[in-house]
């Protein structure tokens, strides 16, 4: 079990953060970012899951800027609100953000992985961000917005097959535009195909791209 801390972005700005610790010595640091469904239980799920690896995990409240506090589980009231919440923060001030998570994890080597929301906001913080050595993105649906920019360190990118809120086409683009980055599609695997708490929930590809994670991981973190 983890527990909550406070972090300072470099604008002043205070925000929770969740952080779960591994028994030991810690292999390296990752830095965990949401859904739009906020630092809710399967993200806590996924921080102790990476603890239990031998990572200390930090997932930051990304939403704190627009309102605090905000776990939700996944119905359709939620998708809702979540979008609203993601539509009213800003790229630029996320970015500070997660600087702020991977600054609390230092002298630690740190990687950053993202789902959902999360998975573009992994790319950006590859291309804007600093303190992190390599960044795993998970069904980012606004990659493709900012193929154009180059990531600063390695980046993995993972796609569902069936994604029906990101088309094939838009990761062809990425693909295009950044052919030395792995990008893995999973057949059969739709939106949110790790979450476990949803219907979506594809275990064969969470279980494969989950492997693939660890191992980027391990090469560029050490």
């Amino acid at each position: 079990m983890g527990s909550y801390i406070q972090l300072t972005a470099s604008d002043g700005h205070t925000l929770d953060a969740y952080k779960a610790e591994p028994e030991g010595t810690p292999k390296g640091g990752l830095v965990v970012i949401q859904e739009i469904f906020g630092v809710n239980i399967h993200i806590r799920d996924v921080c102790d899951g990476f603890a239990a690896d031998g990572h200390t995990a930090i997932a930051p409240a990304m939403f704190d800027r627009v309102e605090r506090h905000v776990e939700m589980l996944y119905d359709a009231d939620s998708v809702a609100r979540g979008r609203t919440l993601k539509d009213g923060c800003d790229w630029d001030n996320a970015v500070l953000d997660m600087n702020a998570a991977a600054q609390a994890l230092a002298p630690l080597r740190v990687g950053l992985v993202g789902y959902c929301w999360g998975g573009s906001l992994a790319w950006l913080a590859a291309c804007r961000g600093s303190g992190i050595m390599a960044a795993v993105g998970y069904y980012g649906g606004q990659v493709a917005m900012f193929k154009d920019e180059n990531p600063n360190v390695p980046v993995l990118l993972h796609f569902g097959e069936t994604d029906g809120a990101i088309p094939l086409t838009d990761v062809d683009q990425v693909r295009e535009a950044h052919p030395d980055i792995p990008i893995h599609v999973y057949e059969g695997a739709g939106h949110g195909f790790n979450c476990d708490r949803r219907g979506s929930y594809h275990p064969d590809a969470a279980k494969q791209a989950r492997e693939r994670t660890m191992a980027f991981f391990a090469e560029h973190l050490g």
